[in-house]
């Protein structure tokens, strides 16, 4: 039996194909919303279950403690605000106990909202109190700087789900994997989050976990990250390419996951762990500086975190120190299972095997397979200079 969901149930707030058309009729009346990429990352997963038990984005009670606690209002953890900005202007055209319409950058109308709380919140707490700096440097805190000041709180009805072309296939509901994984007869399945391509480290603790269930759902991210992060097609077709050569097909299963890359270290590690709950996921792995950047957080940060939280979240974590090749075993390994110093480590920095691949150069087969290689250099390569 797959996991039960976050809170108990899963939730589906989406409109039905015999709704739908007098809903789309009905938003076309109301006042807009305007909404960024961002939150129509977090608007899909409310709506769909991956965000079970919200309904919608947080009202104020929840917002309150979700800050100062990791838990809604009720007592139920919940790590992370997911909240809708709204500018003093935006503010000013919707009121409390009516509806809007969100609007997306290309046009549609993606949802209606009930506005049932506007309320004011401090940025800079919000940022210390979630990030652990109030650093506008810092990917999350900056976003939450450029909101507005204003939030809005309420449930949701989805209208329309966004487009992940060319990757449909991979876009799969909560309701949607845990039916697969019943399908396949996985009665444990450990879920992977990843916003980088595939590496060999990688697959090293994928497989690792492997070993102690029946499945492994891979959940690469697909949603907004920084500009300077590898693109979402890329990362999924690195996926395509390494499951096709390297992972068993009758226990592996590529799912994307729709949301925006937050950077909250040790909070979005237990976030990342009750939205594969939600997917159906009995064991989740977290490795080093899990949903880290730069050096905001401890390499080990967030597995402590979210290993505080397990017995409460309700799914079992799998902690896995870095992994590397080690020349002198001649096989993939971490310090607690290679005697061999670091000299005998195969270890290349991100930045660096960014610049590699940028250039069109292949990083060593014991960071990379070629195969993936390929299909990064292909996608980062620097165009020519023209002369």
């Amino acid at each position: 039996m797959v996991n039960t969901p976050h809170g108990g149930s899963l939730i589906q707030r989406e409109a039905s194909p015999s709704e739908k058309a007098a809903l789309q009729q009905k938003a076309a009346s109301l006042p807009v919303l305007e909404i960024s990429a961002w939150t129509l990352s977090d608007l899909e997963l409310i709506a769909l279950g991956g965000f079970s038990p919200l309904t919608g984005f947080l009202k104020k009670a929840d917002y309150e403690r979700v800050v100062e606690e990791g838990r809604l209002a009720d007592g139920t953890p919940w790590p992370v605000p997911i909240t809708l900005p709204l500018k003093q202007a935006e503010a000013d055209t919707v009121q409390a106990g009516k509806q809007a319409a969100l609007r997306g950058a290309d046009g549609i109308i993606y949802a209606i909202l009930e506005v049932e709380e506007i309320y004011a919140y401090d940025a800079a707490s919000e940022a210390e109190k979630v990030y652990g700096t109030s650093d506008p440097e810092h990917p999350g805190a900056a976003r939450l700087y450029q909101g507005g000041g204003y939030y809005a709180g309420g449930s949701i009805i989805l209208l329309e789900r966004p487009s992940h072309a060319p990757f449909d296939e991979y876009n799969l509901a909560p309701a949607e994997t845990r039916r697969l994984f019943e399908e396949l007869g996985w009665k444990t399945v450990v879920g992977f989050q990843t916003r980088n391509p595939v590496h060999r480290a990688h697959e090293y603790i994928q497989k690792c976990a492997l070993e102690a269930v029946d499945g492994l759902l891979l959940n690469p991210l697909v949603g907004e990250t920084k500009s300077d992060d590898v693109s979402a097609a890329v990362r999924m077709e690195s996926y395509e390419v390494i499951l096709d050569r390297y992972y068993p097909k009758n226990r592996t299963r590529l799912v994307l996951y729709p949301a925006a890359m937050r950077y909250a270290g040790p909070r979005e590690a237990v976030l990342h762990a009750l939205v594969r709950k939600n997917y159906g996921c009995t064991h989740f792995i977290i490795g080093r500086d899990h949903a880290g950047v730069g050096d905001y957080y401890g390499t080990y940060e967030a597995q402590e975190y979210a290993a505080s939280w397990e017995d409460e979240i309700g799914i079992q974590l799998f902690r896995f120190e870095h992994a590397f090749y080690c020349t002198a075993c001649e096989a993939m390994g971490t310090a607690k299972t290679c005697p061999h110093d670091a000299a005998d480590h195969v270890h290349l920095s991100g930045t660096k095997v960014r610049e590699m691949l940028r250039r069109g150069e292949k990083p060593p087969k014991a960071f990379s397979r070629p195969e993936v290689a390929d299909v990064l250099i292909a996608g980062m390569k620097e165009p020519a200079v023209k002369q």
